[in-house]
């Protein structure tokens, strides 16, 4: 009789402790399934960024305009695709003109200039959203044999307006100037005329719609002379000229010395929604901004101690 209480007393020991371990185990799960597991999923989907990297990111993007900006976007994209494998990112050049005409009017979904909107009187700027993605700074890009290093304001506009037509006038090699500019819509040509040619606008020469051609024919064709954004300048087959003695570099665009420079934007028809701004959330986070923008030429925007508006005027920050 004892032993038969005793095995009883047993037995209902080990079913209590069961009964226990089962609630405490219910409580964790509820505990991991709403608390942790809810937020978690909750901020990703708010996020960008977080979708991005998840590679969950999805659907496909049209971008189209300045060429000065269109290796960072393509650079960009490809690091975005190979994170997003179900994402498609197009990134076309064309001109900060056709960017902005193109997305005011819907045929793209993301429009690149390196000029504000509100300079484009044809563009409805009050519907565009600008994102300010870098900066680029650019300046005059001759043949390395053209004898000269350095030039001056009033110099380059007597080259640009056809005033002076021979290196040698300058100082430089006994060789016929040859122009290459970038066509009215450009982005680029309107930063450089507004404040390395203080709105003096250039004779005509040979124009050429991208960058890398203007760099292509620079490189090929003694005496010639375009512009360039310094991201261009990844070997020694063009010359950047120093501007007034002050040398093209992001330090000297930064601290607001060397004058010729110009936000990257990024317009959007209206603030952007799903993959777009997952992609524009991308382009903003630090993993883009301190590694792929300055490994490209250009700089963050957070780098620069002066800021431009629409109008041109430039203020300390």
């Amino acid at each position: 009789m004892k032993t038969k209480k005793l095995l009883l007393m047993m037995v209902l020991t080990l079913m209590i402790a069961i009964i226990a371990a089962c609630g405490n185990a219910e409580e964790g799960g509820t505990d991991t399934g709403t608390d942790t597991g809810g937020t978690d999923t909750e901020e990703t989907t708010d996020e960008g960024g977080d979708d991005a990297a998840a590679g969950d990111a999805e659907g496909s993007l049209v971008l189209s305009g300045s060429s000065a900006i269109q290796p960072l976007m393509a650079a960009g994209a490809e690091e975005f695709m190979m994170e997003n494998p179900n994402a498609d990112i197009q990134v076309q050049a064309g001109g900060s003109g056709q960017g902005l005409s193109q997305v005011a009017d819907g045929s793209v979904d993301i429009g690149n200039s390196d000029v504000f909107a509100e300079e484009k009187e044809e563009i409805p700027a009050e519907d565009l959203v600008d994102h300010r993605i870098a900066v680029v700074g650019m300046g005059p890009a001759a043949h390395p044999e053209v004898g000269i290093e350095d030039i001056s304001t009033e110099d380059l506009i007597a080259v640009f307006t056809g005033e002076v037509t021979n290196w040698s006038e300058l100082g430089g090699a006994d060789q016929e100037i040859t122009l290459v500019n970038r066509p009215d819509s450009s982005g680029t040509r309107a930063t450089f005329v507004n404040y390395a040619l203080d709105g003096a606008e250039p004779a005509e020469g040979i124009t050429e719609d991208s960058s890398n051609t203007v760099k292509q024919i620079i490189s090929e064709t003694p005496g010639a002379i375009g512009y360039l954004a310094f991201s261009y300048y990844t070997d020694d087959t063009v010359l950047p000229l120093n501007l007034d003695g002050v040398e093209q570099t992001d330090d000297n665009v930064t601290s607001g010395e060397f004058p010729v420079w110009a936000y990257m934007h990024s317009y959007t028809n209206g603030e952007p929604e799903g993959l777009a701004k997952t992609f524009l959330d991308y382009m903003m986070s630090e993993d883009v901004q301190q590694v792929i923008v300055p490994e490209l030429g250009y700089i963050p925007s957070t780098d620069m101690q002066v800021e431009r508006d629409a109008e041109g005027n430039q203020t300390d920050l």
